[in-house]
């Protein structure tokens, strides 16, 4: 694998459960940088032997790969690292995808849409952007996020048909039948409230 892919998308509930115990996740965040066993049970304060069988684990699951062999006092030192920086779990894993429908009135303010929507572009950035990395390119994407304040529920969907006008209009400007093309997603949801 390539070592400078930044993300993997994890969608084998058996990787994922490889993946998942507390000590594995600190490996993974540990291993972004090559390291052996020794080096790993010395910074993890934890006994080799243990180390060991998880590495052997997560090796197993595809999760991290071997970089080099060392020759170190007598036995061959093992140099791992992690297979990408950060690991994305596939919403398949618990659902199967599904091609959102057109987005109608109904479905335009529906929270399952808008879920099924974010999954599909979160499993599609993933593995494009895996296919960049190998390939050495780059993944053009962009992001728009902003926050606004309703003062009135009605003024949600007011909101969202003068945004679906404005949105159509600017891709009427610049749609082009021979360039390539671009998925749009727009979405809104209540921010989260933080905890005082």
């Amino acid at each position: 694998m390539d070592a400078s892919k930044n993300m993997e998308l994890v969608g084998d509930p058996e990787q994922l459960r490889q993946a998942l115990t507390p000590i594995r996740r600190d490996l993974l965040q540990r291993l972004r940088t090559p390291a052996s066993a020794v080096e790993l049970a010395h910074d993890l304060d934890l006994p080799r032997q243990k180390i060991g069988y998880h590495l052997r684990q997560l090796e197993d699951a595809g999760l991290i790969e071997l970089v080099e062999t060392r020759r170190r006092r007598g036995f061959t030192e093992r140099v791992l690292k992690a297979t990408a920086t950060a690991y994305v779990i596939d919403p398949d894993i618990l659902t199967p995808a599904t091609t959102p429908a057109p987005p109608t009135d109904n479905a335009r303010h529906a929270a399952d849409h808008l879920v099924a929507v974010a999954s599909n572009a979160v499993r599609d950035v993933v593995r494009m952007q895996t296919n960049a990395d190998k390939t050495g390119t780059r993944l053009l994407t962009y992001t728009l996020e902003s926050e606004i304040r309703f003062a009135d529920p009605d003024d949600v969907h007011r909101f969202t048909e003068a945004l679906a006008a404005a949105t159509a209009a600017v891709i009427e400007q610049f749609d082009s039948p021979t360039g390539r093309q671009f998925r749009i997603v727009a979405a809104g949801y209540p921010t989260p409230r933080t905890k005082d």
